[in-house]
């Protein structure tokens, strides 16, 4: 599915956007009143002409005071009936980048299936926005929820594998994939500790665009499906398990913003991810266990279901000795962080102020919300085990965001700077332009933030 505006034309109808409470166009007449319009949020009028044809539509917005509760407003104008159509006026206090994404998210369906989608209505890119890029935005996060929707029987990591290869060749990127036992003899340890129990094998995909300029490298988290391992998840923790690649699916969908907008432009970017699947068999790590890394700390496994860590820990190291100027980790690490923030909200971890800072006011000014949450030096004792350097599982089961974050922050020294999001992937019930099922998280915030922390 390929999200795109309609062009105008003298067949176009207009449409009026309009809070509640705020006056009527006077184009609309006394019919509005007279079917019961009080505008709110999503409710249509279609306006009728002499001959009762539909010459124009008004589509309510809500409580002006309560609109922060909702990001992507005109999504809800899909139910307007077939044809194409033309915002008449921009209210005050609308974003004009923001209808127009949220237009265009709402045209996203995962039909793979499931049949096809009817032919909706259609929308003239609204005046003053730059079609081009919000269009290749919306590429990107397609991109994103169609991978993180896609069962685990047609997703593992060999298909992720040819996912990525497919987007790497057609942005012009070159593609390394280190697999299988070659992963031991190359130093990667826990990648292949974790991966080893499935039926595929487990890989690292390394992803390069670019020679020159500062150099980018976003690391996702790439569990195809994740049982728990010996830690068994009981069936109902299962269920959503594959989404556990969604931090792979929005590291692919950034790099195809990134380069459909001109971003990636003067910079080097690197895109890894470690994909696995953590399974049970006879040779699946334990609890237990005590394991070396790329690195060359030893990690104590107390918790088999806390994988993704460990993958990420292999690959982030690899990334680090690059040196690069920043390094960003994209992960569904934690329930702990959902737990904090819910499904909405990932939190992000970042030492560096100027960069933390960027992130936030991006993430707010594009509707892809961030809260900064802290690498708390007093809670590292906890992942120091007696027996290992790290521990991936502490006990107690307090702050489980934040000692995840200090875990992978070992694993990142050697980066300029580093941040870290614990995503969550997943949109547990359907809002205006996010219906239930993946979606990306962060990737827009990224993408807006560049320019200031790498400009």
């Amino acid at each position: 599915m390929t999200p795109e505006f309609a062009s105008a034309s003298d067949t176009t109808r207009p449409l009026w956007l309009v809070w509640s409470g705020d006056p009527l166009p006077s184009e609309a007449g006394t019919w509005p009143e007279a079917s019961g319009f009080v505008a709110r949020p999503g409710q249509i009028c279609l306006l009728p002409d002499g001959s009762g044809r539909v010459r124009g539509a008004l589509m309510g917005l809500g409580d002006r005071a309560k609109a922060g509760r909702e990001r992507f407003a005109l999504a809800r104008a899909h139910a307007l009936p077939p044809g194409d159509w033309q915002l008449a006026a921009l209210p005050e206090g609308l974003d004009p980048d923001q209808l127009a994404l949220g237009w265009l998210l709402g045209q996203y369906r995962f039909a793979r299936y499931k049949g096809t989608s009817s032919q909706g209505p259609g929308l003239v890119c609204p005046q003053g926005v730059d079609a081009r890029r919000v269009v290749a935005i919306a590429k990107g996060e397609f991109l994103t929820r169609d991978l993180i929707n896609t069962p685990a029987n047609d997703l593992g990591p060999e298909a992720l594998e040819a996912a990525a290869r497919t987007l790497a060749e057609a942005v012009g990127a070159r593609v390394e994939v280190i697999s299988g036992r070659a992963l031991l003899e190359r130093n990667f340890p826990l990648i292949h500790a974790v991966g080893r129990a499935a039926a595929a094998e487990p890989r690292l995909i390394d992803i390069r665009l670019g020679d020159h300029g500062p150099m980018l490298t976003i690391v996702g988290k790439g569990v195809c499906f994740d049982t728990g391992g010996l830690n068994l998840k009981p069936g109902a923790s299962m269920g959503l398990m594959k989404k556990d690649m969604g931090g792979a699916a929005t590291a692919l969908g950034l790099l195809k913003m990134l380069t459909g907008t001109g971003a990636a432009a003067g910079l080097r970017l690197r895109v890894l991810i470690p994909a696995v699947e953590n399974s049970v068999a006879g040779n699946a790590f334990r609890p237990g266990d005590v394991l070396a890394s790329r690195k060359g700390l030893t990690v104590e496994i107390n918790n088999t279901d806390a994988e993704g860590r460990l993958v990420l820990a292999d690959a982030m190291a690899y990334a680090a000795e690059e040196g690069p100027d920043l390094m960003i980790s994209l992960a569904t690490l934690t329930g702990a962080a959902r737990v904090a923030l819910g499904p909405d909200v990932p939190p992000f971890y970042c030492d560096d102020d100027a960069t933390a800072t960027a992130l936030q006011q991006a993430a707010m000014q594009v509707a892809d919300p961030l809260w900064r949450m802290p690498f708390w030096d007093p809670y590292e004792p906890q992942i120091e085990p007696d027996i290992a350097d790290l521990d991936n599982a502490p006990s107690g089961g307090m702050a489980g965001s934040v000692t995840a974050a200090l875990f992978l922050r070992r694993f990142a020294q050697g980066a300029g700077r580093y941040a870290h999001l614990d995503i969550y992937g997943w949109q547990p019930a359907a809002a205006p332009g996010r219906p239930k099922g993946g979606v990306g998280q962060g990737a827009r915030a990224i993408l807006a933030a560049l320019p200031q922390i790498l400009g």
